[in-house]
């Protein structure tokens, strides 16, 4: 079951460029050995930190080819793909290869704010169209909406909906979540440094941003708290607690190619309407690691 496959911790690539903003595909497959060599469970790639908003169809079919090649069965693969035209998104399972791909994570449509009944049928007709087994994935911050409890219990028995990535940074929300879902409903944590609290209430892992940078450190920290020696998984977390804002204060993934950068993984290159890391951000970085 995929389900079991997808316990852990997944990453959420960051796409490398190159210092005149081409896709950087050797920086790429460094980028997926030092998260593999890190122990990572599986990969999630075309996210919001891989900046899916300013890389081209050809570009994104470009990726997704070089990462099954280069993975080549190693560790299982997440494809993002969401939009809030809803009939626009249908259409692009036509032309996507999910060949290959374990599990599609979808965002809930963006800045046009659907109603909680919106969101329901967008994911009913998401879930019915795709190939293989949707993730939901809800960001309140970036989308303007919420996908409550009661909305997610209610996708939850699409036999193709298999979980749902919570960044709503709502730990009440989460326990409603892990309340009422059914027992094979993933509850998968949108925010690194919430995992083990989640973990605690019965999320199965996280798909992070941090592991980009530090794979080996955060694989261990969220396997000890899955195995629930959360004493031990928090003297790592802790580590994490000042660096992890500085990830996003810039803008993400431009905190974590700062790191990458640093060390020596892929440059730090972002495509507008992001900039590099300032200096100051910089520094504050490179003190704390």
């Amino acid at each position: 079951m995929i389900q079991e496959r997808l316990k852990g911790t997944g990453v959420a690539l960051v796409t490398p460029f190159t210092k005149d903003l081409a896709v950087d595909y050797n920086g790429l497959k460094k980028l997926l050995d030092f998260v593999l060599d890190g122990g990572v469970d599986y990969l999630v790639i075309n996210g919001t930190t891989a900046e899916s908003v300013t890389t081209t169809a050809e570009e994104k079919k470009q990726i997704l080819q070089t990462i099954k090649q280069h993975v080549n069965g190693r560790v299982p693969l997440v494809y993002g793909l969401g939009g809030n035209n809803t009939q626009e998104l249908l259409n692009s399972f036509a032309t996507t290869d999910l060949n290959g791909i374990d599990a599609i994570l979808s965002v809930s449509p963006y800045y046009n704010k659907p109603s909680q009944q919106g969101i329901y049928q967008h994911y009913v007709a998401v879930a019915e169209a795709s190939p293989v087994p949707v993730i939901l994935y809800n960001v309140p911050g970036r989308t303007g909406s919420n996908v409550t409890a009661e909305t997610t219990i209610k996708l939850a028995a699409h036999p193709n909906i298999i979980g749902i990535k919570e960044a709503s940074g709502n730990l009440e929300q989460c326990m409603a979540i892990a309340k009422h879902k059914p027992a094979d409903f993933m509850l998968i944590s949108g925010d690194d440094v919430l995992t083990l609290p989640m973990i605690s209430i019965g999320a199965v892992g996280v798909i992070s941003v941090l592991a980009n940078a530090f794979p080996e450190k955060f694989s261990n920290m969220i396997r000890l708290g899955l195995n629930y020696d959360f004493a031990k998984a928090s003297q790592l977390l802790y580590d994490f607690i000042d660096i992890n804002p500085l990830m996003y204060e810039e803008g993400n993934p431009v905190g974590v190619k700062a790191l990458l950068e640093r060390f020596g993984v892929c440059e730090p290159a972002v495509r507008m309407p992001l900039v590099e890391a300032s200096a100051g951000l910089r520094d504050r970085l490179y003190k704390l690691i």
